[in-house]
């Protein structure tokens, strides 16, 4: 049995090293990426407080063959199915391969409302290969909730994972 609860009072570093070695733990012998992927999204709910969504969006094909981000393993309230390559949060992150870390979503340009109650968020592209597989979506109902410290932790993570997802 697994019990990954952190002490409330680590700092955000601290709490992101200890996320990514639970990470660490359950997905390195494990070879299937959607089992890896719904066992990272639990864990970021338990160690990242004050979030009301937490999963990935991997890459996939729409039905013309073109590629697009599809609904993937996450923790929160039902979610948008498919998003565009370029557009919102997420596609943002795809298309300049990079972390997005916005304060408030809604002046975001393009910002896709899945959740009306979330404030901010912080996208963080899985790159495998030079290539983005992925991206973990973090999203709280408080603004300017993540800073630089939640953003670089979870860009550990994907790092951790592009080879495990």
């Amino acid at each position: 049995m697994f019990d990954y609860k952190p002490d409330a009072s680590l700092d955000t570093p601290e709490r992101y090293r200890q996320l990514c070695g639970a990470a660490d733990a359950l997905t390195q012998s494990e070879s299937d990426a959607v089992a890896n992927m719904a066992n990272v999204a639990a864990l970021i709910w338990e160690f990242v407080p004050d979030l009301n969504w937490a999963g990935f969006y991997r890459i996939g094909e729409n039905a013309d063959g073109a590629e697009e981000l599809v609904l993937g393993p996450f923790v929160g309230r039902p979610a948008c199915i498919r998003i565009p390559i370029g557009a919102g949060v997420c596609g943002a992150a795809v298309s300049e391969a990079k972390t997005q870390l916005v304060e408030d979503v809604h002046a975001f340009p393009g910002h896709i409302a899945c959740d009306a109650a979330s404030r901010s968020e912080v996208v963080v592209p899985v790159i495998r290969d030079g290539k983005v597989i992925a991206v973990i979506d973090l999203d709280s109902p408080e603004p300017a909730r993540f800073t630089q410290e939640d953003a670089e932790g979870v860009e550990r993570l994907a790092a951790l994972l592009s080879a495990r997802i």
